[in-house]
């Protein structure tokens, strides 16, 4: 019988460097049944501060549930369907962006990659305020994943 090469688990920079690389994850949040709930969210990743940052609208199911219970994880899968990334912790909802360019505004601003930034940050800061816009941010106390190295 042949045997099949082993997950290798990912160094804690390896997990880092992938979650940089990456713009699109799984975010998991906890109804109220225990259940999770799972939405695909564009992030940032702050490796220094160790912080996942999210821009969502106030009203959305996941900012309930994190205001009821912060615990949540957000999978990023890597180059291919054998690698993935987990990043867990513990979540902190921003109170939404009312003035534009207030401290929220400006943070999601921030998340915004240089090179798609608005020519027009007013408009977009405006737009923020009317979309009732806020941060989540995902404090990252636990990296984990693995890579399979298959060939063919």
């Amino acid at each position: 019988m042949t045997r099949r090469p082993a997950p290798r688990s990912l160094s804690d920079a390896a997990l880092s460097s992938l979650l940089g690389q990456q713009q699109f994850g799984t975010l998991a949040t906890m109804k109220r049944s225990g259940h999770p709930h799972l939405t695909t969210m564009v992030y940032s990743w702050d490796p220094e501060a160790r912080i996942v940052r999210f821009s969502t609208t106030a009203d959305r199911v996941k900012v309930q549930h994190l205001r009821r219970n912060p615990r949540a994880a957000l999978h990023v899968p890597g180059g291919d369907v054998w690698s993935f990334a987990v990043a867990e912790g513990e979540a902190v909802v921003s109170e939404s962006t009312t003035v534009p360019g207030d401290a929220v505004g400006r943070e999601l601003l921030e998340m915004i990659p240089e090179a798609g930034r608005p020519d027009d940050e007013a408009a977009l800061l405006e737009e923020l305020v009317a979309e009732r816009r806020v941060v989540i941010r995902l404090k990252v106390d636990r990296l984990y994943g693995t890579v399979l190295n298959i060939d063919g």
